[in-house]
């Protein structure tokens, strides 16, 4: 029996695919895709005969339920995720209750959010000697994230933080992050990165409640707040002359 393809489809443009995603795509008997988040081109890549089942009005059990059904039937399927599915994806649960059924996974990662905008930008957001962590956070929510992970806490490192699923709460957002950044520290907003409607731009963080605000984002929005948003010109040690290491000769 063929193993359930969990697929991650990326940012949202068609030629960010891996390699291995494409191929499961174009090969997928089944297709199951969150229809709310990926771009229609994705899902287009699949063949004629290929059965479709968009996802945005199902239940977890529905979803499932669809995957059991057609690999029990030794059909290739594919549930395919916007992303990387495993940020976000909430692939855990349904690789458990699979595996209940005795039915094996595969999961092949995607382009997050976080690096196609980074790439649009042509940004690094580790920066020596400014900043050499990246966080991937959201904020709270209906759904709530563990006291030991709130937005006060991960901000007073002032790392590169990248926060999904937060435009509904940008004012609570810009509120806490004003606590730990300066108010000039730059913003990265992008909506539907890499998608043909993109809209992307750095802001200082003042600015990020009225930014979103007016542009009317709610959804499939990220923020990148960074010092290294705006630094220029810093080196690193691997390519500074004096610095020795396994392949360089002195």
């Amino acid at each position: 029996m063929n193993p359930i393809s969990i697929v991650g489809a990326g940012p949202g443009a068609t030629d960010l695919l891996t390699i291995r995603a494409l191929d499961r795509i174009k090969n997928a008997e089944v297709l199951v895709w969150t229809d709310s988040l990926i771009s229609p081109e994705i899902a287009s890549l699949t063949s004629k005969t290929c059965e479709k089942f968009p996802t945005s009005s199902l239940t977890l059990e529905q979803i499932v339920s669809l995957l059991i059904k057609n690999a029990s039937q030794g059909k290739k399927v594919v549930r395919l995720h916007d992303g990387d599915p495993c940020l976000y994806g909430a692939i855990s649960e349904q690789i458990c209750k699979l595996a209940e059924q005795g039915l094996e996974v595969e999961v092949i990662p995607g382009i997050s959010a976080y690096q196609a905008t980074a790439a649009q930008l042509k940004k690094e957001l580790t920066i020596p000697d400014i900043v050499q962590t990246i966080v991937l956070s959201r904020a709270g929510g209906r759904t709530g994230i563990p006291e030991k992970e709130e937005l006060e806490k991960l901000a007073r490192i002032q790392a590169s933080l990248c926060l999904y699923l937060s435009a509904r709460h940008v004012e609570d957002v810009q509120s806490t992050l004003l606590k730990y950044y300066p108010e000039e520290t730059a913003v990265a907003i992008g909506h539907r990165v890499t998608w043909k409607d993109e809209w992307l731009k750095i802001v200082p963080l003042k600015e990020m409640v009225s930014t979103t605000r007016k542009q009317g984002f709610f959804r499939t929005t990220l923020y990148i707040i960074s010092p290294a948003l705006n630094a220029y010109g810093q080196r690193s040690k691997l390519y500074y002359d004096g610095h020795k290491h396994l392949f360089r000769k002195q």
